[in-house]
């Protein structure tokens, strides 16, 4: 039977194909669509650049959008040169940062480093700290010698409990199956693991809070809620976002309401969701 996200997000992906760029020695691959201010979006570990293909074709129009798909070695803080020298050869001069998961670790660590080079920062689904990580599954594993097989099993294991918790999300369960199965190189995939297991604590936020929102969902299985306060506790943003459902994937989970939210960070006319006003809006 055809998957309609899946049909979606490959469709996408063939009219945007994946440039490269070799930076910091690192073979990375970006998405650089639309033209206006620049929004830059970073996927977790299960997704490429196109995993925010929804609010891609939605924002295009009105924004430059860059979504970035990891390289297969290196780890935060090498990633954040990276993705600051991706800046300088791509002609941005500053960007508002979205980061989800393991991509929002990383684009802490950036407005942490260069906050002259970030409009905002969006920190989405996202932790602290990675603080006793790597003694937890899988990270507790040896990422680099560990059967891919295993790796892959554990993500299919933890996506089947959902599938069974959330049967209306079935669609998107085999979409992130896809990404965890192959779509995303073996080298690559470990590469994303091991980043989060050896990463370093954050450097102090350098950005002002007007500048900083946060983005969590309630029924989030990856991040609890003494975590997404301790992100809300450190960033003490201008906004938190709250879905009141949407898991670890609202931006493909509840597309339009990720791209209304956008809408507002970015200061463009809604075209969907008011989010409302207030220092915490949640839907």
């Amino acid at each position: 039977m055809s998957n309609p996200l899946i049909h979606s997000r490959d469709a996408f992906a063939a009219r945007h194909p994946e440039q490269r760029a070799i930076l910091g020695g690192r073979d990375w691959g970006y998405l650089d669509v639309g033209k206006g201010p620049v929004l830059v979006l970073i996927p977790g570990t299960l997704g490429r650049g196109d995993i925010f293909w929804n609010q891609i074709e939605a924002l295009s129009g009105r924004l430059r959008i860059v979504a970035v798909s990891y390289p297969d070695s290196g780890g935060v803080v090498d990633w954040a040169q990276d993705l600051l020298a991706l800046f300088g050869r791509l002609g941005i001069g500053r960007a508002t940062v979205l980061g989800s998961s393991l991509g929002g670790y990383l684009a802490q660590q950036i407005a942490g480093i260069a906050p002259e080079r970030v409009e905002a920062l969006v920190a989405a689904n996202t932790l602290h700290s990675a603080e006793g990580i790597k003694d937890r599954p899988p990270y507790s594993l040896d990422l680099m010698a560990a059967p891919i097989g295993d790796l892959r099993a554990g993500f299919g294991a933890g996506m089947e409990i959902w599938r069974k918790a959330h049967p209306d999300q079935s669609d998107l369960v085999d979409l992130l199956l896809q990404e965890a199965g192959g779509r995303i190189l073996e080298p690559e995939l470990r590469a994303r693991l091991d980043a989060l297991k050896t990463a370093q604590e954050l450097p102090p936020m350098g950005l002002p809070g007007d500048r900083i929102f946060t983005v969590e969902a309630d029924d989030d299985p990856l991040i609890p809620p003494q975590m997404r306060a301790a992100v809300r506790a450190r960033l003490r943003p201008a906004v938190a976002y709250r879905y009141l459902h949407g898991g670890h994937f609202p931006y493909i989970a509840r597309p339009a309401l990720y791209t209304a939210m956008l809408e507002q960070i970015m200061g463009l006319s809604g075209t969907g969701h008011d989010w409302g006003a207030g220092p915490e809006r949640s839907a």
